[in-house]
């Protein structure tokens, strides 16, 4: 089996990215028997670096060039057999995440490297560092089918180097519904969920108005907004996002209607949190974004879905585009809303369409799927190495 090297930032960081992570570095060792600590490249910040001190762990500087080299010098030196590179924009250090790319030069082993933002059309100053990025990995790994024409189109990659394997998400497990919905104050109410880290492109303030146009037709709907506001967010800007939304909440009434949850979920009662809602929902006005961990996540745990059509969520629901409504059209949002809970049939049979879709998607099929492309890359490697001797 594979000694794999994770690049990335990770636990106990609070972003999606590091989450993603730590479920992939446990569904891949859970596949291979559980018979190796592999290590992990954290990326992190000089206040982070105490958070890493498991002999597996070696926290990176983001900042700090000369880390790059130190930690790539230490990857060629180990047992380490394949480097898992995971790609997103502000994790690395430089213009536009331009450090890694010394890194991959330097490194002796193969990479695979899975790209968590792709753009149809690359823009400027991101699309050069991708395309290196790209150049220098061994092979590329999409969570949305259309990453694969993307990396095609734009860089040249030949298809045969990019695999697509689906997001990841937990296993369903049996939760008492209605002790999750008591506790929670949802008892007798038709809940409509949302979480992430809280920021201006997740559209809330449009879900609000959709939901303005529904609470007369369906009076015990209940909105919940989980998580804490993102980092950067709260870093520039402070709590006036959340401010806004609660002002606009009081402006149309629905403080009944709106329940906020501000701070971080552990993934345990997220899951429950997910599994005891009626619909989830996510109102993005960025139709570019290629994927989402939180829209997977509901897939993968059952839940019904609207959403307005971004690339993951079309790439998602592909065949079944009536879970799919505009940005901006808050009548059509409020009338479908109102729909799924006047007939509840309708809400059960998006439910046996998205318990389909979300099957592909639990972590041990998809850490199974990485293993055997990490195995068929370190063959492939071996094999070019044998044919030079």
């Amino acid at each position: 089996m594979p000694v794999i090297a994770y690049v990335s930032t990770y636990i106990p960081k609070k972003c999606g990215l590091a989450t993603y992570t730590h479920n992939l570095r446990e569904a891949v060792n859970l596949s291979k028997g559980n018979r190796v600590q592999d290590p992990v490249v954290a990326m992190c910040n000089e206040d982070e670096r105490a958070d890493y001190r498991e002999p597996w762990m070696w926290p990176l500087l983001k900042s700090e060039p000369d880390e790059y080299l130190r930690l790539v010098d230490t990857i060629n030196q180990s047992s380490v057999d394949i480097v898992s590179l995971q790609h997103e924009f502000g994790i690395f250090g430089g213009d536009a995440g331009s450090y890694i790319i010394d890194f991959l030069k330097r490194l002796k082993k193969p990479v695979v490297t899975t790209f968590h933002t792709l753009f149809e059309s690359p823009v400027e100053p991101y699309s050069p560092v991708q395309n290196e990025i790209a150049q220098w990995s061994d092979h590329l790994i999409v969570m949305n089918r259309k990453g694969i024409g993307y990396l095609h189109d734009s860089f040249g990659i030949p298809f045969e180097k990019i695999s697509f394997i689906p997001h990841g998400t937990p296993v369903p497990h049996r939760i008492d519904r209605a002790a999750v919905r008591r506790r929670m104050g949802w008892e007798n109410r038709k809940v409509l969920f949302t979480f992430g880290l809280l920021g201006r492109s997740k559209g809330i303030e449009f879900a609000l108005r959709s939901l303005a146009g529904a609470v007369q037709a369906v009076p015990d709907l209940l909105y919940v907004i989980a998580g804490a506001t993102h980092p950067e967010v709260r870093k520039n800007e402070g709590e006036a996002y959340r401010e806004e939304l609660t002002a606009m909440i009081q402006e149309f009434g629905l403080e009944h209607h709106v329940q906020m949850i501000n701070r971080y979920i552990p993934e345990d009662e997220l899951g429950s949190l997910i599994c005891a809602s009626d619909l989830y929902i996510t109102p993005y006005p960025g139709m570019e974004q290629i994927t989402s961990g939180t829209l997977a996540y509901a897939a993968g745990l059952g839940r019904p879905i609207l959403s307005t059509p971004y690339v993951y969520a079309r790439d998602l629901v592909q065949g079944h585009e009536d879970m799919l409504l505009p940005y901006g059209d808050t009548e059509a949002w409020s009338a479908k809303i109102i729909e799924l809970f006047s007939y509840p049939g309708l809400l059960s049979e998006w439910q046996r369409i998205i318990t389909e879709i979300g099957r592909t998607m639990h972590w041990p099929q998809v850490g199974a799927q990485h293993l055997r492309l990490f195995q068929t890359v370190v063959a492939e490697q071996r094999s070019k190495i044998a044919d030079v001797g």
